[in-house]
């Protein structure tokens, strides 16, 4: 098929199957990394452009404005250019460089937030209020607002389609990491009413409090609820069998392992999900075909997880995790 616009080319992203040898189970990515803004954000953000033209609330020529660590800010540009639209993107510290990078490069405005905060502190607080703020204030502008925006979750609805086409024979469970948790609700809302025995698995990194855990700051980039924030009105508690926490260690290691195990470059919530979708298998908690995503990509990542002097320094490096991943896999 010949597409004219790169909007056209989200979505179809192949699976990639790794089996967990000497376990009644195996392990599927689907590789969303493959979308145009590199993440499985651009269907979330595509959804919620459409429906805000389409409901009058975006004018032809108008400007969005929303938080975003990146993921969902490159896919906002994206839609931006798509639709003639300006984007600015609210962004704190905590963002990979690359990712930054990235939006500008498609066209975004770069907002910072004001303010010291710790490396590993998010300021999702202070990007939501700067939002709402630069979106009151500017004529035509319209805050997104993906946390409480019902067009967040519905813009999955093509990616579970297109899972249960890949894998005819069934999905028995799904890992996947949780946020803002539009893309952890769509999913497995969607998945539950193929298929209600299908068991989802939510993870957040250790120190996020989506879960009702004590809150530390943490290096996790888009994923998590930092300390001072409440859970948005897209996130479905009821369609999630269990929530389970991650390290940054855990989770960086193990894209680390990926990438030299699988030849896979993947981003480091991602590590974190397959970590805990390999745990359960090892346990016998999961069986049969297990799906998580692969949120983004690795290249992304560069500077970050995959620096070894950059995980040196703090203190991430964690050789007995790889060990680990090699008893399950091995």
């Amino acid at each position: 098929m010949l597409h004219t616009t790169v909007m056209h080319l989200i979505g179809q992203t192949p699976v990639m199957s790794i089996d967990v040898p000497n376990r009644n189970a195996r392990m599927v990515l689907k590789i969303e990394k493959n979308n145009p803004g590199g993440s499985m954000k651009d269907r979330m953000a595509r959804s919620m452009v459409v429906a805000a033209l389409q409901d009058g609330r975006l004018a032809p020529g108008g400007t969005i404005v929303e938080s975003s660590s990146g993921n969902t800010g490159a896919g906002l540009a994206l839609a931006a250019l798509e639709f003639g639209l300006r984007f600015i993107a609210v962004v704190d510290h905590h963002a990979a460089p690359d990712k930054i990078r990235m939006m500008h490069v498609l066209g975004a405005e770069i907002r910072y937030v004001e303010g010291d905060h710790r490396e590993d502190e998010v300021a999702v607080v202070e990007r939501v209020r700067l939002a709402a703020q630069l979106a009151a204030q500017l004529p035509g502008a319209l805050f997104m607002n993906q946390a409480d925006n019902p067009a967040n979750p519905e813009g999955y609805a093509g990616l579970v389609d297109e899972l249960l086409a890949q894998l005819p024979d069934g999905i028995d469970a799904f890992v996947g990491c949780v946020g803002s948790g539009g893309s952890m609700t769509g999913i497995a809302q969607r998945l539950k009413r193929h298929s209600p025995v299908v068991r989802t698995i939510a993870v957040e990194p250790a120190g996020s409090t989506i879960f009702g855990n004590p809150g530390h700051p943490y290096y996790q980039s888009g994923t998590g609820m930092p300390t001072g924030t409440q859970a948005g009105k897209v996130l479905d508690y009821g369609c999630i069998d269990e929530g389970v926490q991650v390290t940054d260690a855990q989770a960086f290691e193990t894209a680390r392992y990926i990438a030299r195990r699988k030849g896979l470059l993947v981003g480091g919530s991602t590590g974190g999900a397959i970590y805990k979708a390999l745990e359960f298998i090892a346990s016998g908690k999961l069986t049969g075909t297990v799906v998580t995503i692969v949120i983004d990509g690795g290249e992304k990542y560069l500077r970050t997880v995959f620096d070894d002097d950059w995980m040196a320094k703090r203190f991430l490096l964690d050789p007995a995790i790889a060990a680990q991943l090699d008893g399950w896999l091995a």
